[in-house]
């Protein structure tokens, strides 16, 4: 059976595992594997814009022995004067993969139900998964529990928009790896309910919990990892969430956040960052952060 990649949860906790050990040893010799041998072609669509998101997928294409073909916004038919299925079909005897970076998340669900190649979800409106295999792998290489997974028990606190795709993430892969995760956010920026039962769910298997609360000043007390985002995520309209009367103004993460963290604590970004928006200079280019 094919396996696809398009949320956190398309993981089970003992693959996650599995997934975060085989990428260290690839860092550590990364020809070792070369899957795409050949070289096999695997496809990459963006219809939103992205700088590393791109990189690392072509980069990684063609460490695995692949050929990367990056299609670009308004490059190709998907979607508008070809439908995704017929897409689906027509890519799946060609390339080995197909990664796509869009919008709506149902568009990934169609192109996985017709391919017989594995799809993968380079962000979309609702979850970005691959950030967060990148994100759960640079906690365990700083922050080792030293038992089991490497992560389980840490906690794992975001501030910002709880409501955006990044946010959906940490919850679903954090509460996956057994961590604590808690979203610091204002009210009507906090995660959907479904997204709250799901990560209530998988805490009865993990161990891990979800906590949501709208306090700044106490949501980052004893963390091990401290995270934030772009208050305007892609595709939204920067309206009422950029400028000084925007609600997120009392979520930025400032030293003085970053020193109720435990001790040692680490701060991460997906980037683009704001330095002054979201994040603090100081912060973001200060000992804690691990963003680079």
């Amino acid at each position: 059976m094919t396996r696809h990649f398009l949320k956190d949860t398309d993981l089970s906790p003992s693959e996650l595992v599995e997934v975060l050990d085989l990428a260290e040893a690839l860092k550590a010799d990364p020809y070792s594997r070369r899957p795409l041998e050949g070289p096999g072609t695997g496809i990459v669509f963006f219809d939103k814009t992205s700088t590393r998101t791109r990189v690392s997928f072509a980069t990684g294409i063609a460490d695995l022995g692949g050929n990367p073909l990056i299609v670009n916004p308004g490059e190709s038919q998907l979607g508008h004067k070809e439908s995704i299925a017929d897409t689906a079909r027509v890519l799946e005897r060609m390339v080995k993969i197909i990664v796509w970076r869009t919008f709506a998340q149902s568009g990934l669900e169609e192109m996985a139900a017709n391919s017989a190649v594995p799809v993968i979800n380079a962000l979309s409106d609702d979850y970005h998964p691959c950030q967060l295999l990148a994100d759960l792998m640079t906690i365990r290489e700083h922050k080792h529990t030293g038992s089991g997974n490497g992560l389980s028990g840490l906690t794992m606190v975001y501030y910002g928009d709880g409501a955006n795709n990044m946010s959906n993430s940490y919850v679903l892969a954090g509460v996956n790896a057994g961590m604590h995760v808690r979203i610091v956010a204002p009210v009507g920026h906090q995660p959907a309910e479904a997204i709250v039962a799901e990560a209530d769910a998988l805490a009865a298997t993990t161990g891990g919990s979800l906590t949501v609360t709208e306090d700044p000043a106490t949501g980052a007390e004893g963390a091990d990892v401290v995270i934030t985002d772009t208050w305007v995520s892609m595709g939204q309209s920067a309206a009422g969430r950029a400028d000084g009367d925007s609600p997120f103004v009392p979520y930025q993460v400032t030293q003085e956040v970053m020193d109720t963290a435990a001790e040692g604590a680490i701060f991460l970004h997906c980037l683009p960052a704001y330095r002054g928006s979201e994040v603090a200079a100081e912060v973001i280019d200060g000992p804690a952060s691990v963003v680079f």
